[in-house]
C-alpha cells in the first residue's frame, strides 16, 4: 500500500508543479489537461490546458495533484504536506525557497525536537512544514 498526498489548485496547478520542480528538485512524471480528457467530459473550453490530473516525485516520494474543477475549489486547511531534510543548511534553503511569495507560519529555527524546522503557505497555498531532525 502507498499513500500520497493529492493537491488540489485553484487554476495554477502547472505553475506549483514547475515551482516545484525547480525548488524542490520535484520530477513531473504526468500530467494530463482537461483537453485530453474524453469529449463528453463537461468542461468549459478555457479549461483545456488545466491539470486534470499531474504525478510528481520529491527524491522517491510520490504527491499528485490536479485543478480543481471549476466552483470546487476550497482552500488547503488541516494538512501540511513535511518535508524531512537531513542537512539543516540545505532545510532552511528549501524552507526560504517554498516561503518565497507565500507567509511563513513558523519562522526557520532550532526547536527542541529539531536541529530546524518551520511551517509556511507557499505561493499557491499548499501547506508545508521542513523538519531537519535530531540524530536519533
Amino acid at each position: 500500500m502507498q499513500v500520497n498526498p493529492y493537491l488540489y489548485f485553484d487554476g495554477n496547478c502547472e505553475a506549483a508543479l514547475k515551482f516545484y520542480q525547480k525548488v524542490l528538485g520535484a520530477k513531473i512524471e504526468a500530467s494530463f489537461p482537461f483537453g485530453e480528457g474524453p469529449p463528453e467530459m463537461p468542461m468549459p473550453p478555457e479549461w483545456k490546458d488545466k491539470i486534470m490530473h499531474a504525478k510528481i516525485t520529491i527524491d522517491g516520494e510520490v504527491i499528485m495533484a490536479s485543478d480543481a474543477p471549476p466552483g470546487h475549489f476550497q482552500k488547503p486547511q488541516g494538512f501540511s504536506v513535511s518535508l524531512q531534510v537531513e542537512d539543516p543548511t540545505e532545510a532552511e534553503g528549501r524552507f526560504k525557497a517554498l516561503a518565497d511569495g507565500g507567509s511563513i507560519t513558523m519562522p526557520f529555527g532550532q526547536t527542541f525536537f529539531s536541529k530546524g524546522f518551520g511551517m509556511c503557505v507557499d505561493q499557491f497555498g499548499i501547506p508545508w512544514m521542513v523538519n531537519c531532525p535530531q540524530e536519533m
